[in-house]
């Protein structure tokens, strides 16, 4: 056998389609689905942070799954990054790739950049999240970050929420959140206002999603009113008190957010005041189990970390559409194997 492998490198990625939000949604939205069906086998992901767990200036993480049903997909991603990225122009702080192999024959069928099948489904998760727990007739909601996944989450909020009016979008950097403000401008019927100060932005707003590099919390309960819903997508700006104010908490995948030592979640599953009982999972909003949101007057909590699912998904996506279109590059693992 020839064991082609299609190679695509980022342009082709996006050429194939992946900067669609409604395909990201609708994806990431039926792969939670599928998870909860035990449709999909996906292992928490192993990282390796060098030096050390603590003081770690790089890592990687090791993910693979598989997704059964119609779609029959194995794969693996390696996400990576090192803070040592920050401030040079030239590379993204994470780098990630992704493969694709044939579950029968274990052959891999393609190799591409999965660095914007982060940025994509990492937001698509968010907006699932706010589809089904952010305060009804939701108008104005405030994004901290004004980073690549404050990018992709404006993308996110808008088609998850219609309604939605305006987004103030939060960053240390001005330049930085305007520049994303003048991006967006015409491409959704949404006021975008770019703002640094978060205090007052929190202040405004009912939906509050954080997608932010900071290392210290920023959002704190007292920044968060009854009927609130706050969405951490990133690792440490959420304080505990959050989640623990909140009368519901939802997560993406439970026995991984229990891994990770930074997160809310796992503060919140080390005091006792979180369990598999009284937390719910992304996957029974997707099946339809568990209705989000209860009431106007609770206040929700929302976190996530992601799972190789969600790339495999939209990458098996990328490759067929890659595939009927003639986009990327045919590689050989090999002319003849030895050794068989």
């Amino acid at each position: 056998m020839a064991a082609e492998i299609l190679f695509l490198k980022q342009e082709d990625v996006v050429k194939a389609g992946l900067l669609d939000m409604k395909q990201a949604l609708a994806a990431s939205e039926l792969t939670y689905k599928m998870f909860g069906e035990g449709s999909i086998i996906n292992h928490p992901k192993v990282s390796t942070k060098i030096p050390d767990e603590d003081n770690w200036t790089a890592f990687f993480n090791s993910m693979p799954c598989y997704i059964g049903g119609d779609i029959h997909m194995a794969g693996i991603k390696w996400a990576c990054e090192a803070t040592g990225n920050l401030g040079k122009p030239d590379l993204p702080w994470g780098i990630d790739s992704i493969i694709l192999s044939d579950p029968d024959t274990v052959l891999p069928i393609a190799y591409m950049d999965g660095t914007l099948i982060t940025a994509m489904r990492t937001s698509a998760v968010g907006g699932i999240f706010a589809k089904y727990t952010a305060p009804k007739g939701c108008k104005k909601a405030v994004l901290l970050g004004a980073g690549v996944i404050g990018r992709t989450m404006i993308m996110a909020i808008c088609e998850a929420l219609p309604g939605i009016e305006e987004i103030l979008l939060c960053d240390l950097v001005l330049e930085k959140a305007q520049g994303l403000a003048d991006e967006f401008k015409g491409v959704y019927d949404v006021k975008i206002t770019p703002c640094t100060d978060a205090d007052a932005a929190l202040k405004q707003c009912s939906l509050i999603v954080t997608q932010t590099t900071s290392t210290k919390p920023i959002v704190h309960a007292h920044h968060v009113s009854k009927g609130d819903t706050v969405i951490a997508m990133s690792t440490s700006d959420v304080d505990l008190s959050v989640g623990r104010a909140a009368d519901q908490v939802f997560v993406d995948y439970y026995h991984q957010m229990i891994t990770n030592k930074i997160k809310t979640v796992y503060g919140l599953h080390q005091e006792g005041k979180l369990t598999e009982d009284n937390v719910v999972e992304l996957k029974h909003l997707a099946m339809g189990t568990h209705p989000g949101r209860k009431s106007e007057d609770e206040t929700i909590f929302c976190a996530s970390m992601g799972f190789a699912a969600l790339d495999i998904m939209l990458a098996q996506m990328i490759y067929k559409n890659a595939k009927s279109m003639g986009i990327g590059q045919t590689i050989h693992l090999w002319d003849n194997p030895l050794w068989v």
